[in-house]
Order: C-alpha cells, then structure tokens, then sequence
C-alpha cells in the first residue's frame, strides 16, 4: 500500500470569517467544530479522534505549553469537553488563553482504481474561541487533491477520485456556515482556487517537482 507524502505546508487552504454568524467563546467554537467535522465525517474526510492546541498571554505571546485532549467517541458539543478542556490550563498561568483548537482524526483518500485508504491528518480543521475573532480553516497538506503528485507527474485518476469529494464538502461548509470561504494564502506546494487547488504550470507533460523541500 503506497504512503502518502505530507508537505510540510499546506497545498491549499480555506478561511471562513464567522464573526457575524457564531458567538465567541470556546463553547461556541465547539459546536461549530461540531457541526463542520459532521460534515466532512459524511464525506470521510475527517473523523474526529482528539483536540490539540497551545497556549498563549496576551501581550507576551505563546508560552510553549501545548495540550491535547482525546475524545473517545464523545460528540464534540459535548459540554463536558469545554470544561475539561478549560481544566488544562497550565499551573502558574491564570491569564493563559487557548489559541486556535485542532480537531486532528483520520480520514479516507481514493486511490486511481477506487480503493479506500485511511490517512491521519488528511484534512485539518481550526477554530477559533478568540472573544474578538471568530474564525475555521481548513487545510490539506497532501498532493491527492491536486492534478499532479508532488513529482510534478500528472495523476489524473487519483485526482478525480479525491478533488471532487473536497469541493462539495467544501460547497456543503460554506453552506452550513451561511459564509463563503475565501482561499488561504499560497504557498511553495499549492494554492487554494474556489472550492480547489489551483492546476500547476505544465511544461512538457509534467508539473512543477516539489520533492526537494519534502
């Protein structure tokens, strides 16, 4: 079974403004989280497993503190989430806010012939519970979604397979959120366009080889 290759930055990119659609508050953010990650579960795309995210103060910045919390079959908008999640701020620390939430869990991609295969981290979704900047992203990190592999060899079958499933999921977001997404920025291995990855410059039969920063 072939593995994935994962780039060190995200291939494409979507960022939703949700101030004037969600309440701030880490409650909030998890019910959106919630409600997003159902979505991408019909698409198998995202099962939730856990959350993660880090710790900051305002003014000084990130303290290095990192947590995780596991959800072991709990819904995400299950209330006792919030308070345990509340619970893991650090000792010592009373002004430490949570930065964004990472709802981190497998997800399935389609090979060239149809056949099913599990991928941790096959998309990643953010919230955001900042009191003065509601906000999700979604992010993809792997070439499945693109018309070309990281190679810069043309892969149209897995492409079929896989962008598709991505755009109406994301169509479905934009739907649920009652916002349209806008695009992330570009970076070396992919830029977000609409609902997918932009097509690369082809230049005799094949696309830009991105391998050497893999």
């Amino acid at each position: 079974m072939p593995t994935l290759m994962r780039a060190p930055r995200e291939c494409g990119s979507w960022f939703w403004n949700l101030d004037d659609v969600m309440e701030p508050g880490l409650e909030s953010a998890l019910q959106t989280a919630a409600r997003m990650s159902a979505l991408l579960q019909e698409y198998e795309l995202l099962e939730p497993a856990s959350l993660e995210w880090s710790w900051f103060e305002v003014g000084k910045g990130g303290l290095g503190i990192h947590s995780r919390l596991n959800l072991v079959g709990r819904a995400l908008d299950d209330a006792e989430i919030a308070v345990q999640a509340r619970a893991c701020q650090p000792v010592g620390c009373p002004a430490a806010e949570m930065s964004e939430i990472l709802v981190v869990g497998p997800g399935t991609w389609l090979g060239a012939e149809g056949n099913r295969r599990r991928e941790p981290r096959l998309v990643e979704l953010t919230v955001s519970p900042d009191p003065v900047d509601t906000s999700a992203e979604l992010s993809v990190y792997h070439d499945v979604w693109g018309l070309c592999d990281f190679r810069g060899r043309p892969h149209p079958a897995v492409h079929s397979q896989n962008a598709p499933r991505l755009a109406a999921a994301l169509r479905g977001l934009d739907g649920l959120l009652g916002v349209a997404a806008e695009p992330g920025e570009p970076t070396y291995f992919g830029v977000a366009e609409g609902h997918g990855i932009k097509a690369p410059d082809i230049i005799d039969g094949l696309g830009p080889d991105l391998t050497d920063l893999l």
